[in-house]
């Protein structure tokens, strides 16, 4: 039986191992932007999950860009230095599996303490920052008022975003994308909103796709034409008058036409207190969507869980690559376990080469049937 979770996939000139990935997951657990040992163990065994890409967190390109003080960053020469250690270990367990970053600016979700602490706004006594976006909206009530980037902010931001992709580059990443979703700062200007303009960065849909699109000219013309570049974007805020799937159609393929050869398709984020439909395999239709009408390489996620499910929604034509978060959290050997249910073959440590086949499988699945 063969199965097209466990097809390789050309990214441009990057050949994946399979269509597994696993999405960026903030860690919170860098210092002043720099990596830390946590990322060492957290990165290195996502490297020989079984994942054909693994895609290091929300990394910010400047300092107030970060979420919160412990996000990880790339606007240093020490952030450079720390995530070189990490990403040169974990490609030497990883095998075959390729790394990618996503290159981020919190925006105006920037300043907050982490979530288990209640990811709520920093108060001035924890060193908070002003933080930015496309207007002065703050995300919701109690929320830091943000400063709204003049046209010369911009451009140092895009700057910004070109630098850290450099970085990228000199670090050894086999591909880069950019963080357009969830609220942070790219969404910000994507989304009517947020973004209440009356420039040249805001009102049209043509406008408040300028900034983004600078980002990724100037990143695309930052990085080597054989490291792919793509893309995460919220698909819709599930809001009316919001960011909606046929705006992101409009995005992708214009985004496309400057080179960024994938996309991800997630949502939500702009605006708090929003329902959303949360369900198993939910922003799958956003997916299928963009991809129909853009032809553009797209990769699903949320609440993708199962390697029946995963198998099933490429063999539908729904998406081209299948990412997973909470699940690699979960369970850090997904890749092998989803290789075993389908039937087929995947990288995996050597070490561990006893936790491979059936055997004491058998002995462990009994004895969850038939407690002792």
């Amino acid at each position: 039986m063969s199965s097209r979770l466990f097809e390789p996939l050309a990214l441009g000139e990057v050949q994946l191992p399979n269509r597994i990935v696993v999405a960026p997951m903030c860690q919170y657990s860098a210092d002043d932007g720099s990596a830390t040992d946590w990322h060492l163990q957290h990165l290195s065994q996502l490297g020989y999950s079984g994942a054909g890409l693994v895609v290091v967190e929300a990394t910010a390109v400047e300092r107030r860009g970060r979420i919160t003080h412990s996000c990880l960053g790339m606007y240093s020469d020490d952030n450079e230095a720390a995530l070189t250690r990490v990403i040169a270990f974990a490609r030497r367990l990883g095998g075959p599996t390729k790394f990618g970053i996503q290159l981020a600016h919190a925006g105006r979700k920037a300043s907050t303490r982490r979530p288990w602490e209640g990811g709520t706004p920093l108060s001035a006594d924890e060193d908070s920052w002003q933080t930015v976006s496309s207007s002065d909206l703050p995300f919701g009530p109690n929320w830091h008022v943000p400063h709204a980037l003049s046209e010369a902010e911009l451009g140092r931001i895009v700057e910004a975003f070109a630098n850290a992709a450099k970085r990228a580059v000199r670090i050894g990443f086999d591909v880069i994308e950019l963080h357009c979703a969830h609220g942070y700062l790219l969404h910000e200007f994507l989304s009517p909103l947020a973004n209440k303009r009356t420039d040249a960065y805001g009102g049209s849909l043509e406008n408040r796709l300028r900034f983004p699109l600078e980002v990724v000219r100037a990143v695309r013309a930052a990085i080597p034409a054989s490291i792919p570049l793509g893309m995460r974007i919220s698909a819709t805020d599930w809001v009316p008058g919001g960011w909606d799937v046929e705006q992101s159609i409009e995005f992708v393929r214009a985004a496309h036409s400057l080179g960024v050869e994938f996309v991800c398709a997630s949502s939500a984020g702009i605006v708090a207190n929003v329902t959303v439909p949360v369900a198993l395999g939910y922003q799958v239709p956003l997916a299928a969507q963009i991809r129909k009408a853009t032809g553009v390489t797209t990769r699903a996620v949320g609440l993708i869980t199962d390697p029946h499910q995963a198998e099933r929604i490429l063999a539908e034509g729904q998406a081209d690559m299948i990412a997973l978060a909470r699940a690699f959290m979960d369970d850090p050997r997904w890749g092998w376990h989803a290789a075993d249910a389908l039937g087929a073959t995947t990288h995996f440590a050597q070490p561990y080469y006893l936790a491979r086949g059936a055997g004491w499988r058998k002995f462990r699945d009994d004895a969850r049937v038939t407690p002792q």
